[in-house]
């Protein structure tokens, strides 16, 4: 039944208008319902068209989360109130290269490694997220940005790589 589901989202449902045009609730909900058979999504979650994923039993969405436009998630564990701007990638694998005597084509992948998003965390969009990183709890990341290190709660980064810029503050006094 899974295989129908796939063949379903990849072909039909993926391809949907997003949650902004007239009736983009109802192609959420369709998305959602779908996706949901496949990985894991908490509640109140808003996918966008042209969501793909890669290794589906290691995809988990927390609730609250908004996912945009063409999206793409290899692997990753994503906590709750998780804003996901377009054009994202979330890898959990790359090629190894280490021999010089193989060609990098042959030399295989690495082992999966899911990155890991902690809750109330933004992603601007074009960031790409490299495997095994962790993005700790209120982190921002800037648009453009690819994160080849652990961010640590409330951190503000951006650049290529991506670099601390300042540290989130409570408001209160």
């Amino acid at each position: 039944m899974k295989k129908v589901y796939l063949v379903l989202y990849y072909f039909f449902i993926k391809h949907l208008p997003s949650n902004y045009f007239p009736m983009g609730k109802l192609f959420n909900y369709l998305r959602v319902g779908v996706l949901s058979k496949l990985i894991k999504i908490g509640n109140n979650t808003v996918i966008q068209s042209g969501f793909r994923f890669g290794m589906r039993h290691t995809v988990s969405i927390g609730s609250n989360c908004q996912i945009n436009e063409n999206v793409y998630i290899q692997s990753a564990i994503i906590g709750d109130y998780v804003l996901i701007a377009q054009n994202v990638s979330l890898l959990a694998v790359t090629h190894k290269y280490d021999s010089l005597d193989i060609p990098m084509s042959l030399q295989g992948s690495t082992k999966a490694s899911p990155v890991i998003i902690e809750s109330d965390v933004w992603i601007g969009s074009n960031v790409v997220v490299l495997p095994g990183i962790r993005i700790g709890k209120g982190s921002v990341v800037g648009t453009g940005s690819v994160v080849t290190k652990n961010i640590a709660p409330y951190a503000v980064v951006g650049g290529v790589p991506a670099k601390i810029i300042k540290f989130r503050v409570s408001s209160k006094i």
